[in-house]
């Protein structure tokens, strides 16, 4: 890719699943590096270390990464390679890590829900005493984890 043309910015957001204007503000709070323009149109032309950049902003965008570890990522990635630096990337990834899983952990029991008030109406709609009343036994040991 490092031979590659510049591209623009809609080229770069078709690549990397980035709108154009977090592209900008990406380059405006200085994830992105100032982009060169065109001589001609003053349009945007990513070369291809930026594009290099951008796709791996989009995966930690993905992961719901905030803007600063972002940045503290990018900090690290700039500096000289040593066991320092690799613990402070490592921490990062594992503060993000944990909080994820923490998400998903409350996914889950939204899920758990969703799927007893889904049991709930079947066995009402079926006309089954028994299993509404285990799912009304199951929602009620469930609504506190919800809250």
């Amino acid at each position: 890719m490092t031979d590659a043309p510049p591209v623009s910015i809609q080229e770069v957001s078709r690549r990397s699943g980035l709108s154009e204007p977090t592209l900008r503000y990406y380059e405006k709070i200085g994830l992105i590096g100032p982009v060169p323009r065109d001589a001609g149109s003053g349009h945007r032309r990513y070369g291809a270390a930026a594009v290099e950049r951008i796709e791996a902003l989009s995966c930690l965008k993905a992961t719901g990464m905030s803007v600063r570890d972002m940045h503290a990522y990018l900090r690290h990635l700039d500096g000289e390679a040593d066991a320092d630096r690799a613990a402070q990337l490592r921490e990062l990834f594992r503060r993000n890590a944990d909080r994820v899983a923490e998400e998903l952990g409350r996914m889950r029991v939204r899920l758990r829900y969703l799927q007893l008030k889904t049991d709930l109406w079947d066995a009402r709609e079926r006309g089954d005493d028994e299993a509404e009343r285990c799912a009304v036994d199951e929602l009620t040991r469930t609504v506190p984890e919800l809250r």
